[in-house]
């Protein structure tokens, strides 16, 4: 017998959503990947710098993964918790956690960096991004792409308008980028299947992705919980589409 309703909320309401690591959801809902590794590239392209930033790091664990990090290597967040975690996971690999607003300007002088990386920033200032590199540096991001996981935002709020549905678009990420006066190197994008088996992955996955469906909770949303979760008991997982896009874009020399 399944778990119940309740038991499923009451778990997914009070596990901590602290970080960017999602392994609560093992076993719990399934994200294929992107085809490019963005990890894997990330720590090709730190072995060969000598100073990187990465911004917005959420709780590190990206960066922590890549192995051998550059000898100055520096990263940004804004949330507190994060800021706190990833000093934790950074600190011992030798890098630098600084707490900053996701608001420009950036807190390094011009041309302080060889790389500036980023995996899914919710903002992204790209003339900042522009000023912090050297020439010839690298901006290197992994972002997420429009109507991403739309089945589920629209599940909550219904149909959503056009200009909603393309927000994110890797093309104007490359028109925002070579407005800045970067060269677009690389920009590559994926559509990729997204699977929640039971009703606490959703309500996890809300609590921790809070721009998903602005606003989220258990008791405002919870007769649309309680519908998802028997259609889930009685149709099988609920299947949504994340969007992924890959860009590189360099600082001419």
């Amino acid at each position: 017998m399944s778990p119940t309703f309740d038991r499923l909320v009451a778990e997914a309401e009070t596990v901590s959503v602290d970080g960017w690591d999602f392994s609560w959801l093992d076993g719990r809902a399934s994200e294929q990947r992107p085809s490019w590794g963005y990890q894997r590239m990330l720590g090709e392209k730190l072995a060969g710098v000598q100073a990187a930033l990465d911004v917005q790091t959420g709780g590190g664990e990206v960066l922590a993964g890549v192995g051998k990090l550059p000898p100055l290597m520096a990263a940004t967040e804004s949330w507190p918790p994060n800021v706190a975690k990833a000093t934790r996971l950074l600190h011992p690999l030798g890098a630098v956690v600084v707490a900053n607003e996701d608001e420009p300007p950036l807190p390094f002088g011009d041309a302080a960096f060889d790389l500036v990386t980023s995996r899914h920033p919710v903002t992204i200032w790209w003339d900042e991004i522009a000023r912090v590199l050297r020439p010839g540096g690298t901006y290197f991001s992994q972002q997420v792409g429009p109507a991403s996981v739309f089945e589920l935002v629209e599940f909550f709020l219904g149909p959503q308008p056009e200009e909603a549905r393309n927000a994110r678009h890797p093309d104007d990420a490359a028109r925002d980028a070579a407005a800045a006066g970067l060269e677009v190197t690389d920009l590559r994008s994926e559509r990729l299947r997204t699977e929640f088996n039971d009703i606490g992955a959703v309500i996890y996955f809300l609590r921790k992705v809070i721009w998903m469906v602005p606003g989220f909770t258990v008791g405002h949303h919870r007769d649309r919980l309680r519908e998802l979760h028997e259609r889930i008991e009685r149709e099988g997982p609920f299947v949504a589409h994340t969007a992924r896009f890959l860009i590189e874009a360099r600082k001419p020399g």
